[in-house]
């Protein structure tokens, strides 16, 4: 039995549409940025320059959560940034939604802010206003009465698990409680598109732990196009159906997590991933032991690490578990000899054998 490093999550997401497509994407920072414009256009290189994104192109799909990892200054913040018109490319085009970046203009901005959220590392929170009256701010710019924003916010708030704390003040909330109100804020109206940067970076580990658990199960409901960014290779392997690796401006490798994990194409990307734990990487869905589906009572998301079905095996005292996927239905299952087949067998093409 081989271990498909590719991931199921990201393969269903092959036949869905493209709703950001990045196209050699350029960006220069003044001084220097109409030289190296007038250059790109003449079609002549320019390595020697200091460029924060250097000929990235990227593809990614409705429904899809894409990490964007990389160290402090390879380009990752400014990438996302160029995907909400917050930084005009120096050259290529973005193409988010039905919006052509840069060449829409202020026009185009327009029509897609509405639709793209973004939550910042910093949180951001109005600190004169209570919790209900900050995730309902984006509707009151857009006119709701305030019955209708505060019911709509109040909603938004049972979603991410403040139900409680509406008339919180920020300075009364944790880290992660703060971080859950900004998550709040932008899923309130309802966006197609999330842009998160660094959400985590300023939580500590237990809080940041359960907020990717919290942000996995809002997606399994919610099913938002979501691009993150973070320097953390914990949070990508947690979260992504895709990892996308940055460094000097440069896209180095996009694949699943097992497919950057176990076959990094980069020397960078091998030292990322040296200590990488199997555990949090391989998903149970790898680790599927039959189709027989009418044994098992205990349910385990086939999308989750296999680790979460480690832990479950333990504290439920059952001999095996069901697989299934975001709709609910069966799709194998899984058992402590399977979990440990997934565990050693080797990188390479999906085995079409039934196991012994």
């Amino acid at each position: 039995m081989a271990l498909d490093v590719r991931d199921g999550r990201a393969e269903r997401l092959e036949d869905r549409d493209v709703v950001i497509s990045v196209d050699r994407l350029w960006k220069v920072y003044d001084p220097g940025e109409q030289e190296a414009r007038e250059a790109l256009a003449r079609g002549e290189a320019l390595e020697d320059t200091s460029a924060a994104l250097r000929d990235v192109s990227l593809d990614v799909r409705r429904g899809e959560l894409l990490v964007v990892m990389g160290l402090s200054g390879s380009g990752k913040s400014t990438l996302v940034r160029c995907l909400n018109g917050l930084v005009a490319p120096t050259a290529g085009k973005a193409r988010v939604l039905d919006v052509e970046l840069p060449d829409d203009g202020a026009a185009g901005l327009r029509r897609l802010r509405p639709r793209v959220g973004m939550i910042f590392q910093s949180f951001g929170l109005l600190p004169h206003r209570t919790v209900l009256s900050n995730v309902a701010f984006g509707l009151e710019l857009r006119k709701l009465s305030a019955r209708e924003r505060d019911e709509r916010a109040a909603q938004t708030l049972e979603l991410v698990g403040l139900s409680g704390r509406e008339d919180s003040y920020p300075e009364e909330l944790s880290g992660g409680q703060q971080q859950r109100v900004g998550l709040a804020r932008a899923l309130t109206l309802d966006p197609d598109i999330l842009l998160m940067d660094e959400p985590f970076s300023a939580l500590d580990a237990l809080i940041r732990e359960d907020l990717r658990r919290e942000i996995l199960e809002l997606q399994e409901r919610l099913h938002k196009t979501i691009v993150l960014i973070t320097h953390d290779l914990a949070d990508a392997v947690a979260l992504a159906d895709r990892i996308a690796v940055v460094h000097d401006g440069r896209l180095l490798q996009v694949g699943t997590p097992a497919e950057i994990c176990f076959a990094p194409a980069h020397e960078l990307i091998e030292r990322f991933v040296q200590h990488v734990d199997r555990l949090s990487v391989v998903r149970v869905e790898q680790a599927v032991d039959s189709q027989t589906t009418d044994r098992p009572v205990v349910r385990v998301p086939a999308s989750a690490p296999l680790g979460e079905a480690v832990r479950m095996l333990g504290e439920s005292d059952v001999p095996a578990l069901l697989a299934v996927d975001t709709d609910g239905h069966g799709v194998g299952v899984v058992t402590a000899s399977s979990v440990m087949r997934a565990m050693s067998a080797p990188l390479g093409a999906k085995s079409t054998e039934e196991p012994t």
